[in-house]
C-alpha cells in the first residue's frame, strides 16, 4: 500500500469513529482508544503496567482499528498543590503567629483557610525535608541528619532508599505537572557533582522541573544555582545588589505555571516552593531592609521583644492565655541591659537584616500565589505554607556572625569590635551573615532553645496555615490538633483522591508513616483528638517523645553553637529526662518528671520501640565530627589527583579535600609572550578556602580563613615567557581527622608549613599556626581554570579571573595521617575511662589527652629546630614530654 494510500484510511477510520466520538464527547468522556481518552490510576502499581492494545489489526489499515493508551489524569477535581516550607524560622517569626515581622502573604493564606499551631519539624533541614517529601520519619528515609554530616548506617547516610517515593514520583505518574524551587539539601554530598549519579535529585526523585540549589545554604546574590542538573549563572553581569535568588525563583515559578497552564490548562500542577530565607546568610535587598530599620522594631532588645510577641500571640488566641515564658537564659545569653554599645548597634542591625530577609521573601511568595490567582488556578490550589524547616537557628552564637562558614570551623565568638567592620554591609555579598542566639530564643516565642534542640519546642514547633477555597470554609479557623511533617504526604494524596502507591519501579514500597490531616479541614473536626497520637524526635544525641499530650524530652546538654566539644557517649541512656504536659502546659515550661516517675519510665520504653521500628539506632551525638566522618566521595581512597584542562563547578563533597591532611600541587603551566595572570586552582570563596593563581605574573598560594584572616605566599619575580613548574607544598602537623572517631578533636584545624616553588627553587615558606578544621565555603565549587561565584581574596582580583598561561598539567597529591597503634591504643583506652564515667569526667579525661597530644606535636617541632637524625630525633622527644 502506498503511503498515500495509508494516511486516506488511517483519516477514513477516525471519520468512520467520529459520531461515537460525538456521543461519548456529550456524555463527558472521550472513548476509550481514542487520542482524547483518559485513565485514572488504582494506585497499585507506579509506573502503570502497559495497557493491552484495544484496538484491531488486519492486514491493511482500512481494515484495522487504531487505538491509543489512554493519558493518566488525576481523579476529577484534584487539586493544584503549592507546598511552601521556609528555612530557620521559629513559631514567633510571622505576624501570622504574634511575631513583629509583617508577613502578609502568610496572613492571607491563614484568612482565607486555617492557622495551624502545632506543626512539627524534626529540628534540622535535611532531615525535616526529607520526611516532609516522603511521609516517613527522617531516619527511615536515611535522614538522620544533614547530607553533610551523613555516615554509614541506613538512618544516617543521606539516601532515600526506592522503597519510598516521594511525593513528587507520586503525583507525576498520577498525572500531575511537577516542579521544584529553592533549596533542595536531599541530594548525598557525595553525589553532587556533574558525575552523578542524579537519581538523588529532584529531578530523579520525581519532579520534572528543578530550579534551585542542593546544599544546606546558598549565598542569595552569587548562587550555586541549577536549572534540573545544570549550573547556570543568571546574576553574571548584574549590579552587586541587584540580582537576588529571592526574587529569581519566585519569577522562575510564575514563568514554570504560566507555561504550564498555556500548554495544557487542565492539568494539575505540583509546586514544592522551598526558599533559602531565612537560613543564613541573611541576604534581603536593601529596599527591605530600610522598611524594616524605619520601623524600629528591635530597639528595646530581645527580653522586650519576646515579651510583645507572647501579647501578640494572646491576644490573636494562637496560644492559650495561660502561656508562660521559660526565664531568660541570662547564664548563656547576655541580658540586654548587659551589653555594650556596640553590641546593642551590632545586634539590631544583625535582626533588622534577618526580619528584612524574611519579610521579603514572604512577600515574594505571595506573588507566586497571586499569579495562580491570575491564572483563575487559585480556588482549586491546596496551598500548606509551612513556617519554618525548624526553629529559628542560634548557629550565630551568642554575638552573631559575619560569616557562617566561621561557625563550621569552630570560630563563633568574634567581638562585636571586630564585627562592626561589617556593619554598613551587613547582608550584602561582602557577608555570609548570622545573627545572635539572643534574637533567635525570642523568635521561638512561646518556646525557648533553638534549631537542633530536637527534646525542647522551639526547636520543632513551627506553625502553619492551609487554604484550599473550593473545600476549606472555616476561614480563619485554628486548629490545635498534633500535625508533623510526615503528615503532609498523606494528606495531599487524600486531597488529590490518590492512593499511595504499593509497588514502584518494581519494588515493594514501605509504607506511609505519616497521617493526613485533611480531617482537620472541615468546621466541625475543628475540635476533635488528634490523629496522629504518637511521635519521636531524635536529633544528634537530643530526644523527646510526644504521646497524646504528653511529651518526655531529654535536658539540653548542649547549645547549638557547642559543636567542638567530645560528644556524649551513651545519648541514649545518660540524659536527664524531663516531662510535660502539652494539654495543660503549651509552652513546655513545667517540669513534672519527679512527681510521675512511672510515667516516665512507660515513656522512655516507647521511645526505646518507636527507634528501633524507624531506624534510630546507633545514636550519635557528635556534631562536627560528623562533617569530616569518612563517607563515599568520589574521592576517596585516592591520593593522586591530575587534572589536563579547565574545570569549574566541583563541590565540595566531590573534590579533593585538603583539610588536615599533607599535600602537594604541582602545576606544569606555559606563560605567553607579555606574561600571565589567572587562576590555576581554587576551592571555596570569599568566606573560606584557598587559591592557587598567577598575579601580576608572580605565583601566589592563598589560604582564606575564613574571611577573618588570610595567608599568602607569593614568588617576588613575575614568571618569564616559556615553561614552568609551579609547586606549594604543605606539610602538615597535626594527627589528622582519625582521632574523631574516638570522640577527640585533637587531629583536626592544626599547624603546618607551606613552601612555594618555582621550577624546583624555593619561594616562599610561612608555617599556619592553625588551619581549618572542618569546611570550605561550601556553596562554592573546586575550579581550575578560572573561579566562579565568588574569590578568595578581593584584593587581588575579581571573578572569573581566567588563566592565560596554557594549562599543560595539574597534579595534586595528598597524604593523609594515619594513626598508629599507639596512638589508637590511647586513643581506645580514653574512650574506654569516658564511656565508664560520668559526663563531667568523659570531658576531663579527653581535654587532659588532647593537651598530652599539644605538648607531643610542640615537642616535634622543637626536634625539627635542631636537625637531628631519628633515633637523636626520638630520643628528644621522649625527654621533652617527660
Amino acid at each position: 500500500m502506498s503511503i498515500w494510500r495509508t494516511l486516506v484510511a488511517l483519516f477514513v477510520a477516525s471519520a468512520i469513529s467520529a459520531p461515537a466520538l460525538a456521543q461519548q464527547a456529550q456524555q463527558g468522556a472521550p472513548p476509550p482508544g481514542s487520542p482524547a481518552a483518559t485513565r485514572t490510576l488504582d494506585g497499585k502499581q507506579l509506573p502503570p503496567p502497559d495497557m493491552k492494545f484495544g484496538g484491531a489489526i488486519k492486514d491493511d489499515a482500512l481494515q484495522s482499528k487504531p487505538w491509543w493508551t489512554p493519558r493518566v489524569v488525576p481523579p476529577k477535581g484534584a487539586p493544584n498543590v503549592l507546598l511552601i516550607i521556609t528555612d530557620d524560622s521559629g513559631f514567633g517569626v510571622p505576624s501570622t503567629f504574634g511575631g513583629v515581622v509583617p508577613t502578609p502573604t502568610m496572613d492571607r493564606i491563614a484568612n482565607e483557610g486555617l492557622r495551624y499551631n502545632r506543626m512539627f519539624s524534626t529540628a534540622l533541614c535535611s532531615p525535616t525535608r526529607a520526611a516532609l517529601i516522603t511521609g516517613r520519619n527522617h531516619h527511615s528515609a536515611g535522614f538522620g541528619v544533614i547530607s553533610e554530616q551523613s555516615t554509614g548506617f541506613p538512618g544516617y547516610n543521606s539516601i532515600i532508599d526506592r522503597d519510598k517515593a516521594t511525593i513528587g514520583r507520586m503525583l507525576k505518574e498520577n498525572g500531575y505537572a511537577t516542579a521544584w524551587f529553592g533549596k533542595d539539601h536531599n541530594v548525598p554530598a557525595f553525589a553532587a557533582s556533574q558525575a552523578g549519579p542524579f537519581d538523588q535529585w529532584p529531578v530523579g526523585m520525581g519532579f520534572e522541573y528543578f530550579y534551585g540549589f542542593i546544599g544546606g545554604d546558598a549565598n542569595q546574590w552569587q548562587p550555586n544555582l541549577f536549572r534540573n542538573t545544570t549550573q547556570i549563572y543568571p546574576f553574571l553581569g548584574k549590579p552587586p545588589g541587584t540580582w537576588n535568588l529571592v526574587t529569581a525563583m519566585a519569577d522562575d515559578a510564575i514563568d514554570y505555571m504560566t507555561r504550564m497552564h498555556q500548554i495544557q490548562p487542565d492539568k494539575p500542577i505540583f509546586i514544592k516552593y522551598a526558599p533559602g530565607a531565612t537560613h543564613a546568610p541573611h541576604h534581603p535587598t536593601k529596599e527591605w531592609v530600610d522598611k524594616i530599620s524605619a520601623m524600629h522594631l528591635f530597639d528595646d532588645g530581645y527580653e522586650k521583644l519576646r515579651e510583645r510577641i507572647l501579647e501578640n500571640q494572646k491576644r490573636l488566641g494562637v496560644v492559650p492565655k495561660d502561656t508562660k515564658l521559660a526565664p531568660w537564659p541570662a547564664d548563656m545569653l547576655k541580658p540586654w541591659d548587659q551589653l555594650s554599645a556596640d553590641e546593642k548597634k551590632l545586634f539590631i542591625r544583625q535582626v533588622e537584616v534577618f526580619a528584612a530577609y524574611s519579610a521579603y521573601n514572604d512577600h515574594e511568595i505571595g506573588r507566586v500565589i497571586q499569579a495562580f490567582q491570575d491564572l483563575g488556578k487559585l480556588d482549586n490550589t491546596l496551598i500548606i505554607y509551612i513556617n519554618g524547616d525548624n526553629g529559628t537557628s542560634a548557629e550565630g552564637g551568642p554575638l552573631g556572625t559575619p560569616n557562617e562558614v566561621a561557625f563550621f570551623n569552630g570560630l563563633n565568638k568574634l567581638p562585636a569590635e571586630v564585627q562592626m567592620k561589617w556593619y554598613d554591609v551587613w547582608g550584602t555579598e561582602q557577608t555570609y551573615n548570622h545573627m545572635s542566639a539572643g534574637w533567635s530564643w525570642a523568635f521561638d516565642t512561646p518556646f525557648d532553645w533553638f534549631k537542633q534542640n530536637a527534646s525542647r519546642l522551639g526547636g520543632i514547633n513551627q506553625n502553619m496555615v492551609v487554604s484550599w477555597p473550593a473545600r476549606i470554609k472555616d476561614k480563619g479557623g485554628l486548629r490545635e490538633q498534633f500535625v508533623h511533617v510526615i503528615d503532609v504526604v498523606p494528606t495531599i494524596l487524600e486531597a488529590a483522591g490518590i492512593k499511595a502507591p504499593e509497588i514502584v519501579d518494581g519494588i515493594k514500597q514501605k509504607p506511609i508513616e505519616g497521617t493526613s490531616f485533611v480531617y482537620t479541614f472541615d468546621a466541625k473536626n475543628a475540635k476533635v483528638a488528634s490523629r496522629h497520637s504518637t511521635q519521636y524526635f531524635e536529633m544528634m544525641g537530643q530526644w523527646a517523645l510526644y504521646k497524646d499530650g504528653w511529651m518526655l524530652s531529654t535536658k539540653v546538654n548542649r547549645a547549638p553553637w557547642e559543636a567542638f566539644g567530645p560528644a556524649n557517649p551513651d545519648p541514649l541512656n545518660n540524659q536527664v529526662f524531663q516531662l510535660y504536659n502539652l494539654n495543660t502546659d503549651f509552652s513546655q515550661t513545667d517540669d513534672i518528671a519527679a512527681k510521675n516517675l512511672d510515667k516516665v519510665k512507660e515513656m522512655r520504653a516507647q521511645f526505646l520501640a518507636e527507634a528501633k521500628k524507624y531506624q534510630v539506632f546507633p545514636m550519635d551525638a557528635s556534631v562536627a565530627a560528623r562533617i569530616v566522618a569518612p563517607r563515599p566521595n568520589i574521592t576517596a581512597g585516592r591520593t593522586e589527583f591530575v587534572y589536563t584542562r579547565p574545570m569549574v563547578g566541583l563541590p565540595q563533597g566531590d573534590s579533593p579535600l585538603l583539610l588536615n591532611a599533607s599535600y602537594t600541587v604541582t602545576a606544569d603551566i606555559e606563560v605567553p609572550q607579555g606574561g600571565a595572570e589567572g587562576m590555576i586552582l581554587t576551592s571555596g570563596g570569599r568566606f573560606g578556602g584557598y587559591g592557587f593563581y598567577l598575579l601580576n605574573g608572580k605565583p601566589v598560594w592563598l589560604w582564606n580563613l575564613v574571611d577573618l584572616k588570610r595567608i599568602k605566599w607569593e614568588g617576588q619575580d613575575a614568571l618569564a615567557p616559556g615553561k614552568h613548574v609551579v609547586e606549594f607544598e604543605f606539610k602538615y602537623d597535626g594527627l589528622g581527622p582519625g582521632t574523631l572517631a574516638f570522640n577527640n578533636f585533637s587531629g583536626v584545624g592544626r599547624s603546618g608549613t607551606g613552601t612555594l616553588k618555582v621550577d624546583g627553587k624555593v619561594v616562599d615558606t610561612k608555617t599556619m599556626e592553625k588551619t581549618l578544621p572542618m569546611i570550605l565555603q561550601w556553596d562554592e565549587s573546586f575550579d581550575i581554570g578560572s573561579d566562579t561565584l565568588t574569590g578568595v581574596n578581593d584584593q587581588d582580583y575579581k571573578p572569573p579571573f581566567a588563566l592565560t598561561a596554557k594549562l599543560n598539567k595539574l597534579t595534586l597529591k595528598l597524604d593523609r595521617p594515619k594513626l598508629s597503634p599507639e596512638d589508637i591504643k590511647k586513643f581506645e583506652g580514653a574512650m574506654k575511662a569516658a564511656a565508664d564515667g560520668p559526663v563531667s569526667e568523659d570531658l576531663t579525661l579527653v581535654q587532659k589527652l588532647e593537651a598530652r597530644f599539644d605538648k607531643r606535636e610542640e615537642c616535634r617541632k622543637q626536634a625539627d629546630t635542631h636537625k637531628l637524625g631519628p633515633i637523636e630525633r626520638i630520643r628528644f622527644v621522649r625527654k621533652c614530654l617527660e
